[in-house]
């Protein structure tokens, strides 16, 4: 199935994603990596400078560059791997409403905490350029000083997609699933 999803998201809004849909996603996603992911962590969500409420991070460490009027453009925006984040990710969920997480080659081990709340969804690595011409705005960006990639990037994405759901709601893991088959496909060409 395709869906065109578009941000902030309720939890009915992914109930009916399996893994294998793909999902094309417009409105606000905010990008966030390991740096970023630690200090939502550690940050009191009344001191927090955006809102997560609905929403979806982009497990991204995008190029950017300003213009002439000091504006920020987008140079690449691919998915960096998102398993370098599983340890967070349920705490993460925990603590904060969001219903998409977007990166590249699943997580690790952590379906479970994504039940009932969020889904995982896959972009294909090597298309940065493809995923910068999906971000139609820069709206801002907190906690530069963690560094241009680190820092978390206010998007407006406009069918940003293909995506591919990796995890469901029900913590269906496709990435698990993968690897489990060829392993047992795997020992099964490998009998004398």
């Amino acid at each position: 199935m395709e869906y065109h999803l578009k941000t902030p998201l309720k939890t009915e809004d992914i109930e009916t994603l399996r893994t294998g849909d793909i999902v094309y996603l417009s409105g606000k996603v905010l990008t966030a990596r390991d740096e970023a992911h630690k200090r939502i962590l550690e940050t009191p969500l009344k001191e927090m400078p955006f809102s997560l409420e609905g929403g979806a991070i982009y497990h991204c460490g995008p190029l950017m560059k300003k213009d002439d009027s000091g504006q920020w453009e987008v140079v690449a925006a691919g998915p960096t791997t998102s398993a370098r984040m599983s340890a967070m990710t349920p705490k993460f969920l925990e603590l904060h409403n969001v219903r998409i997480l977007i990166g590249k080659g699943g997580m690790d081990n952590i379906a479970d905490s994504f039940r009932g709340k969020c889904v995982y969804l896959a972009y294909t690595g090597g298309c940065a350029a493809l995923a910068a011409a999906s971000i139609k705005n820069v709206h801002a960006v907190h906690w530069l000083d963690l560094g241009m990639p680190e820092a978390v990037w206010e998007l407006e994405m406009d069918e940003f997609g293909p995506l591919i759901v990796g995890i469901d709601i029900k913590g269906n893991d496709l990435f698990s699933n993968i690897r489990k088959n060829a392993k047992e496909n795997l020992n099964e060409i490998s009998r004398p």
